[in-house]
């Protein structure tokens, strides 16, 4: 492959790692050369099969020198058989290792996981459900570390291990909804050397009244005899003030059935939100179990607002930005493969950063100027 930076000699590494599904006789064209041109058109604004092949052949005299193309340019069918045909967990052993590299590991990071449903996906004359995808995002490098694939939401809880056992965790905090609030889920992620914080309502109610009842007793008594620490924060926008007031204590030694079937069980934290819009004050609260050593509220506060970053850094973005939920890719593989460049060209525009501006311009920009669009790609491939 002719690459036209030495940046980007992972890319050529990861891609030509893939096993081709193709026969040799239908290998008109390099899989490494397609993969790259699929991702590429996928930064530049292509939504499907017709969109990559109209933007390929519209810059094939540029693409041609520095992309192996002996055959020109990959027609719409041909993109959409050998992604369709492509293994996808291949893909992902690959995408988890480009990943991490972006992470540059996980020690004291925050990495969210959490599920959304591509609805474009559904077949419902077919008795095909919608793709249901369970990923991991680490916030503070803006990149999603992992997916696994779910036919069903109610999937969640077989998915978030498999999912676990694919990532390298160590020395992070992983934050998980109510769905995922299962012991095996618990002892998965203190095995991968992380810690957890884990949200509770309905689905382990026995647990969420023990510690909800911790917490009204001790805020009734005030905190009489019961080590613990507080942070308050408030915030103000457009007419709305916003109070998030934290709890959090390690007095767990009475909960001796819950210790013994949640590994590594530590802290209990809750969070009261209070909120005043137009004259109307809107109280909820929320409780949570983590297997952190130390009840630093603050600190505590922080992760289990910053688990709401996979919904507004990531699934907002993969809507609004990439309109994942209109496509309605289903052959083969094709959709859970098609995501996974989704997320691949997010984390490139998060890597660039030459240009101070939103992931939709920056998409806009890759299309308009190729130049700009190879700056993008080459950001997701470090300096060996």
């Amino acid at each position: 492959m002719k690459i036209p930076d030495t940046s980007l000699s992972w890319m050529v590494e990861i891609f030509e790692s893939l096993p081709d599904p193709r026969v040799e006789r239908t290998k008109r064209h390099p899989l490494s050369s397609v993969m790259v041109l699929a991702l590429f058109a996928v930064i530049c604004g292509c939504e499907g099969w017709d969109d990559m092949a109209r933007f390929s052949a519209m810059k094939r005299a540029w693409l041609e020198t520095w992309l192996d193309l002996p055959n020109g340019t990959p027609s719409a069918d041909t993109f959409r058989r050998v992604i369709a045909m492509l293994d996808p967990a291949e893909f992902h052993r690959c995408f988890v290792a480009w990943m991490s590299a972006l992470a540059g590991g996980t020690k004291d990071k925050l990495v969210s996981i959490d599920g959304k449903t591509v609805r474009g996906t559904l077949r419902s004359a077919l008795g095909k459900s919608a793709l249901h995808l369970v990923s991991a995002w680490c916030a503070e490098n803006s990149v999603v570390l992992g997916q696994v694939a779910t036919a069903e939401k109610s999937n969640e809880i077989t998915a978030i291990p498999e999912l676990l056992a694919l990532l390298d965790l160590s020395g992070a905090t992983v934050t998980i909804d109510a769905m995922g609030c299962q012991k095996k889920i618990a002892e998965a992620i203190v095995a991968k050397s992380a810690d957890y914080i884990l949200a509770l309502k309905g689905n382990q109610s026995t647990l969420e009244h023990e510690v909800q009842d911790l917490f009204a007793v001790a805020r009734k008594n005030d905190f009489l005899d019961v080590a613990h620490s507080f942070h308050e924060t408030v915030d103000a926008d457009h007419g709305r003030v916003e109070v998030r007031r934290t709890w959090a204590t390690c007095d767990t030694d009475w909960m001796l059935d819950a210790k013994k079937d949640w590994k590594g069980l530590r802290t209990l934290i809750r969070v009261e939100n209070e909120c005043t819009k137009d004259g109307k004050t809107t109280v909820d609260h929320r409780h949570y179990i983590s297997s952190h050593t130390t009840a630093d509220a603050e600190h505590l506060g922080k992760l289990v607002r910053g688990h709401w970053g996979i919904e507004s850094a990531l699934h907002w973005v993969l809507d609004v930005t990439f309109r994942e939920d209109s496509c309605r890719i289903h052959d083969g593989h094709a959709a859970e493969n098609f995501a996974l460049l989704r997320k691949i060209a997010l984390a490139l525009f998060k890597q660039e950063t030459s240009t101070k501006t939103s992931v939709a311009l920056k998409k806009k920009s890759a299309g308009w100027d190729h130049t700009y669009g190879l700056k993008v790609l080459a950001a997701g491939f470090p300096e060996k």
